[in-house]
C-alpha cells in the first residue's frame, strides 16, 4: 500500500486502510474501489490523505502500534463518555457518580498490553479519520503516544496506568463548554479563547471527583496547556512546576494535532511535526522531546517520498535509531514515469541518497 493525498486519488483506486467515523465505526472499508463520488465526499469530510493498494506496493503494510479492534473499542468508549457529557450537560456532581476510573483503566490496559508486546516501539499512526471524528480519535492517539513515552521512561505499571488514563481523558473539560464552541471551524475571538481555556479547570474538577482516578491523572487535564517557559495556561507554570505526565501529554497532543486532518489547516507530515517539536524552544520539555523523537517513524511505512535523485518511492521498512534512513521502494524515475520493475534502496547503506520530502 502507499499513502497519497486525496487530490491524487482517482476512480478505480482501492482503499487499503479502513476509514473511521467519529464513534470508531468503519465508515469505508479497506478493499473498496473508489469512485469520483467517494473521493469528492472524502475531501468534503476533511480527509486529506488515504492509503491505496497497487501492484507496485501491494506487500507494503504498516505495523500498527495497537490492533484495530483495541483502537475501535477505545474510541467507542471515549465517544460514549464525551457525547453523554456534551448532550446531557450533566452537572459535575452527577458525573462524579460514574466510575470512569475503572472503565478507562480497562481501556488503557488493552492499549498497554499491545504496546508492551512490540519489539520496536516506533510510533506509526496510520488510521484514517474524518475531521468530525478528530476529538475522539485524538484522545486515543495521545494516550498511545504517551504510553510509548512512559514505557521509554521506564515507568512502573501503576505510573503507566495513571499516565494513560490521564491522557485518554485530558480534554474531557471541552465537553463542558457552550454548545458548538469547541467544534467551531473558524478562528476564535479573544472572548471565545478565554472561554475555551476554562476547559483545563473544568476537566480537572470533573476528574478529581472520580473515585478511581488519581490526582496525577487529573493533572493531565489541568496542565496540558502549560508550557515550560511559563507561556501556557491556566496558571503560567514553568519547568518542573508542571507534572511530568502533563508534559508528556502536551508533546503527544501537539504532535497528533499537527499530523491529523483538520478543517482549518493542512495536515502536517510526521517529519514536519517532528521538526516543529524540535524547534519548539523552551515551550515543551526538551529532554522528553528528544526521547519522543527517538521513537517516531519520521517517514512511516507506506509514505510516498521524493529522493534527491528526483526519483519517487514508497517507504517499505523503517528502523529504530535511523529515523531518516528507511528502505525506499522506487516506483517512478526522475521524469515521473512509473517503473515496470520497482527496486529498493536501503538509505542506511546509500548515504549519498536522501529523502527530500514526503509527497
Amino acid at each position: 500500500m502507499r499513502k497519497i493525498h486525496i487530490s491524487h486519488a482517482k476512480s478505480g483506486d482501492v482503499l487499503a486502510v479502513d476509514l473511521f467515523a467519529a464513534n470508531g465505526s468503519v465508515l469505508l472499508s479497506r478493499g473498496v474501489r473508489l469512485t469520483s463520488g467517494y473521493i469528492r465526499s472524502l475531501a468534503q469530510k476533511g480527509v486529506q490523505y488515504i492509503y491505496i493498494d497497487d501492484k507496485q506496493t501491494y506487500d507494503i503494510r504498516p505495523r500498527p502500534l495497537i490492533s484495530p479492534t483495541v483502537r475501535q473499542q477505545a474510541v467507542k468508549k471515549v465517544y460514549e463518555t464525551m457525547t453523554a457529557l456534551i448532550e446531557q450537560k450533566k452537572l459535575l456532581s452527577r458525573v462524579s457518580s460514574l466510575d470512569l476510573g475503572k472503565e478507562y483503566e480497562n481501556v488503557f490496559k488493552d492499549i498497554l498490553d499491545y504496546l508492551l508486546k512490540q519489539e520496536d516501539l516506533l510510533i506509526n499512526l496510520s488510521d484514517l479519520v474524518i475531521s468530525n471524528g478528530y476529538f475522539f480519535h485524538h484522545s486515543v492517539n495521545v494516550a498511545t503516544i504517551a504510553g510509548v513515552i512512559g514505557i521509554a521512561k521506564g515507568y512502573r505499571p501503576q505510573q503507566l496506568l495513571d499516565l494513560g488514563i490521564g491522557a485518554l481523558l485530558f480534554d474531557i473539560g471541552m465537553t463542558q463548554l457552550p454548545d458548538g464552541l469547541w467544534r467551531k471551524k473558524g478562528a476564535l475571538t479573544e472572548e471565545e479563547k478565554e472561554i475555551v481555556r476554562r476547559h483545563t479547570y473544568l476537566g480537572f474538577e470533573l476528574l478529581r471527583r472520580q473515585r478511581n482516578i488519581s490526582l496525577f491523572s487529573a493533572h493531565c487535564a489541568l496542565q496540558h496547556h502549560e508550557r515550560c517557559d511559563g507561556s501556557g495556561y491556566p496558571r503560567a507554570l514553568s519547568g518542573k512546576e508542571i507534572h511530568e505526565y502533563a508534559r508528556i501529554v502536551a508533546i503527544a497532543d501537539v504532535f497528533d494535532a499537527l499530523t491529523s486532518a483538520r478543517y482549518h489547516r493542512r495536515q502536517y507530515s510526521p517529519h514536519e511535526a517532528a521538526e516543529y517539536l524540535s524547534a519548539a524552544g523552551g515551550m515543551l520539555d526538551y529532554e522528553l522531546i528528544k526521547l519522543f523523537l527517538s521513537y517516531i517513524a519520521v517517514y512511516p511505512v507506506a509514505t510516498t517520498v521524493k529522493l534527491n535523485t528526483g526519483e519517487v518511492g514508497v517507504v517499505s521498512q523503517v528502523f529504530p535509531g535511523f529515523p531518516l534512513r528507511p528502505i525506499v521502494r522506487v516506483i517512478k524515475n526522475p521524469a515521473g514515469e512509473e517503473l515496470k520493475s520497482p527496486y529498493e534502496i536501503d538509505l542506511r547503506k546509500q548515504m549519498n541518497i536522501t529523502i527530500v520530502k514526503a509527497v
